[in-house]
């Protein structure tokens, strides 16, 4: 769609003639300037070095690593800090239980809060307002308040040192419920809904037909940032589990433990637990970005 130009009508006959307006077209694509590039590889650049720095300093000697001026490039000791640290923290145990545990939590995180959001946002029940304010005020609780009655709890039915300790306090979010809830509230048309109705679609139909496919971008989202806090989650799996049963977490929790902790295998081991996020973010990043821009469209 090309420009145009608008001429404003003048109000007197007097009047010093105005210039034309220049209408941008709908269609025209804006184009990022030198500036922004310069800007977003300065944020580029900030966001890797830590994880550069890591990777340098698993690659280098613990004794390397206490000199000064610190090492700036990678040694040739990664694949061997690797090694050691891999063997000591026992981090094939630890890697299929973290991937069991987060991939759990996410999958019952997303279900439940998107059939809890499209409650508040679509149904009408008694309550429904209070209940919503209720379980946003569950997030002003800090969860540190629950660790001693929430492991008495899990003591007493047995499960203690087990991974179901970790999983089942955390399958439902109050806070995925509230952002499904606002994303469902503008992303789909209660019209649809009763569209659905008159034609005979049960509430499970409507759910799996209707409701699923208008929130999956939010729920990309929402998976995408409750994995990233399953895995990287470390207070309670420490109180939980112990470590003949770990978790990722747990496990980088017994590296460096002698009297003078080896820092280079400690960095090797925070790096074995930092690739499977990044690897699941190369492989799905693209899906989770477009479901994000599909959602932005329609909404």
């Amino acid at each position: 769609m090309t420009t145009s130009e608008v001429t404003l009508p003048q109000k007197t006959a007097g009047a010093p003639a105005r210039r034309p307006m220049r209408v941008m077209g709908a269609g025209r694509q804006l184009h990022a300037g030198p500036v922004t590039y310069v800007v977003l590889v300065l944020f580029a650049l900030v966001s890797l070095a830590p994880l550069v720095w890591t990777a340098i300093a698993a690659s280098r000697t613990n004794t390397r690593l206490a000199r000064t001026p610190p090492p700036l490039w990678f040694g040739g000791n990664l694949f061997r800090n690797l090694q050691t640290a891999w063997d000591q923290a026992g981090m094939g145990t630890a890697m299929f239980n973290t991937v069991f545990v987060a991939g759990t939590i996410t999958a019952g995180t997303v279900l439940f809060s998107t059939l809890a959001g499209f409650a508040f946002a679509k149904l009408r029940f008694r309550f429904s307002a209070t209940l919503l304010l209720l379980t946003i005020g569950t997030m002003m609780i800090p969860p540190q308040l629950a660790v001693v009655p929430l492991y008495l709890w899990m003591s007493d039915l047995g499960w203690a040192n087990h991974l179901q300790t970790v999983v089942l306090p955390t399958l439902v979010s109050a806070f995925g419920t509230f952002f499904m809830r606002q994303y469902l509230v503008q992303a789909l048309p209660s019209e649809l809904i009763e569209a659905a109705r008159v034609d005979g679609a049960s509430s499970l139909r409507v759910v799996w037909h209707v409701v699923f496919p208008a929130a999956r971008p939010a729920m990309a989202v929402l998976g995408l940032l409750t994995f990233v806090m399953a895995w990287n989650d470390f207070l309670w799996p420490i109180i939980a589990l112990n470590g003949e049963n770990p978790t990722v977490q747990v496990a980088l929790n017994q590296l460096g433990t002698g009297y003078i902790p080896d820092d280079s295998v400690i960095m090797a081991g925070a790096l074995l637990g930092t690739l499977p996020l990044l690897i699941a973010f190369l492989l799905f990043g693209k899906q989770i970005v477009g479901g994000i821009m599909q959602g932005a469209v329609k909404g």
